[in-house]
């Protein structure tokens, strides 16, 4: 009987067990899935994007995943970046990375606790978006370029390709807060070059014609354009037309010179898309934005497509080609 007893028991507190709510035991939870928001004023090239991707794919994170992107451009239209910064804090995103200063400028503006990572972006400081470059201080932080201060190298080059050159058109986006100081620093180059240097104004794809035809106007030599992320989605077709007025070009990142632009010189984009992952995965795993200094670029490359100078009938010094960083043949 007493036995009897003693399996009825062990046979009640083994039901008891598998009664007890699943809840009472610690379950594994699911790993969290980042949501990451690319705010960008024109759709960049798709070498970037993937470079950022890239980036995030070599610290361990995978598109689905352990990691959504949030895809948003203002297609050209700076004054939609306000609304869709705002979507972003909306949709409550972990990290925004935004592209150039008027995309940072409009994070900023929305966001105060978000993480913002800023990639080619000039003069962070007098931009107001980091208090130094060592310690910024606030929730802005990422990569910074320095290519106004050498934005004097594109007169420089241009007069090594053409030497009798003594007129220059620079195109200028008018939203652009940092132009006014790139057509500073080459109007004060011109001074001891003798070059006329003329700015024709661009900030939608219909007034790039008009601004082509002042340029006719100014009788101009050569074209500087000046870095833009709308110029540089333009960067085809600005290079097509420039082609069609015989107009050796100038750009400031390399992506034009692939698609028919003369020349660029600058830093490569897409290196700090890649770079700007380790800014995202630092974030993640705790580290405040204002506690990470701002990296600066310190490499700049010299790109000539000799296919497009042979097609406008100019013919490249072996002195120029043989500072190149790449030929395109």
């Amino acid at each position: 009987m007493a036995r009897m007893k003693r399996r009825q028991l062990l046979i009640a507190v083994g039901l008891a067990a598998l009664a007890v709510p699943l809840a009472c035991f610690p379950q594994r939870q699911r790993p969290k899935v980042a949501r990451i928001g690319l705010l960008e004023p024109a759709s960049s090239p798709a070498n970037r994007r993937g470079a950022l991707i890239a980036g995030l794919r070599d610290l361990g994170y995978v598109e689905s995943k352990n990691i959504i992107i949030e895809y948003r451009s203002a297609e050209g239209k700076y004054e939609r970046l306000r609304g869709l910064a705002d979507e972003m804090v909306q949709m409550k995103v972990d990290v925004i990375v935004a592209v150039a200063p008027v995309a940072v400028q409009a994070a900023q503006r929305a966001t105060a606790t978000i993480p913002i990572v800023m990639v080619t972006t000039a003069d962070p400081v007098g931009s107001g978006f980091v208090a130094s470059l060592s310690r910024p201080g606030r929730n802005i932080t990422g990569l910074s370029n320095v290519n106004v201060e050498v934005s004097n190298k594109y007169l420089e080059f241009l007069r090594l390709a053409v030497p009798r050159l003594s007129r220059v058109s620079v195109l200028v986006n008018p939203a652009h807060p940092n132009h006014p100081a790139y057509l500073k620093r080459i109007q004060a180059t011109d001074k001891t070059n003798s070059v006329k240097i003329s700015p024709a104004k661009a900030g939608t794809a219909s007034q790039l014609e008009t601004a082509f035809a002042a340029m006719k106007q100014e009788r101009a030599e050569a074209l500087i354009v000046l870095p833009d992320t709308f110029f540089s989605a333009q960067g085809r077709r600005i290079a097509e037309i420039a082609a069609q007025h015989r107009l050796p070009t100038m750009f400031g990142n390399r992506d034009p010179v692939e698609a028919g632009g003369l020349m660029s010189y600058g830093q490569n984009n897409a290196e700090h898309y890649y770079r700007a992952a380790t800014y995202v995965d630092k974030i993640l795993k705790g580290a405040k934005p204002g506690d990470l200094p701002v990296e600066q670029s310190t490499k700049f490359e010299l790109v000539v497509n000799v296919k497009t100078a042979k097609a406008i009938g100019l013919t490249i010094p072996q002195e120029l080609l043989l500072r190149a960083d790449k030929v395109i043949e």
